[in-house]
């Protein structure tokens, strides 16, 4: 897993300690207690990210030195601020002026997982036996890189989520750029062409129907097309186990998560990119 490489570990660090709103850690009294320090809280966090695991076994893989209590409000404190939103939006601007996004063909797709504690934003799974959980939608580049998301209850159709999904990409600043979306053959319908339509896409690339009597598991006789970025995408996003079976109950925890872990790959896609032109 990259998100545990020294060297992802710390660009990612740098960016987020730039980011930490500063405190007042002096007392009149001088007798408080000392504050965790941030790098042993980021630290916590990725180790949820990438093992998916509990808060209270995160405490004791730390031995003890933070408590769980205390990583979900650093995480709540760090939302609040801002810091996930900015350190993605860095790591994308950063992908965007070294290597450079490629925004003329965009693929989006949803991807469906569990989420067994339930929470706003949750919902019964129509692919895992009406069981809770969650679901994304990303717009990603011709790198596969994810430009825009959305995410929502696991019962929410991939068409509603096409229009939140293609507004975080505006806000990017980059929707103007795009000259052919792919989509698979569930986003069918006027809703679909509309919504494109609406943030100036005239040009969608769709995997054409089931023919008659074509049974769901036979091999399709279609090309795949632009569709396997997204797909590629999704799977990296799956890898991180808060993603894939997610425990937090609230929206904004989700949606750090994400942010965090779009920013990993990024950040890991720029040090490839580094060590191939600069192998010295």
């Amino acid at each position: 897993m990259r998100a545990f490489d020294r060297e992802v570990v710390d660009a990612v660090w740098e960016a987020v300690d730039a980011l930490l709103p500063r405190r007042d850690r002096s007392h009149s009294l001088g007798c408080h207690r000392p504050r965790v320090s941030d790098r042993l809280c980021f630290w916590g966090l990725l180790i949820r990210l990438v093992t998916g695991a509990s808060w209270t076994s995160i405490e004791a893989i730390l031995e003890w030195r933070v408590s769980d209590t205390t990583l979900r409000a650093r995480r709540d404190e760090w939302v609040e601020a801002g810091v996930f939103d900015k350190l993605c939006s860095e790591a994308l601007a950063a992908f965007d002026r070294i290597v450079g996004l490629d925004v003329s063909d965009v693929c989006v797709d949803g991807s469906t997982h569990k989420a067994p504690c339930g929470g706003e934003g949750t919902g019964k799974s129509p692919v895992d036996r009406g069981k809770l959980g969650w679901k994304w939608s990303i717009a990603t580049d011709r790198h596969g890189i994810p430009v825009g998301w959305a995410a929502d209850a696991a019962n929410v159709n991939d068409q509603t989520m096409l229009e939140p999904t293609l507004a975080a990409v505006a806000d990017t600043g980059l929707i103007a750029d795009i000259e052919t979306i792919h989509l698979d053959r569930g986003y069918a319908g006027a809703p679909v062409l509309k919504t494109c339509l609406r943030y100036g896409i005239d040009d969608i690339a769709r995997t054409p129907k089931r023919r008659p009597g074509q049974a769901r598991g036979r091999p399709k006789a279609e090309p795949l097309g632009q569709r396997w970025i997204v797909e590629s995408a999704n799977s990296w996003l799956s890898n991180y186990g808060q993603l894939r079976r997610n425990t937090d109950r609230k929206p904004h925890s989700r949606h750090a998560a994400l942010h965090l872990a779009v920013t990993i790959i990024i950040t890991a896609k720029l040090i490839d990119w580094k060590n191939r032109w600069n192998p010295t």
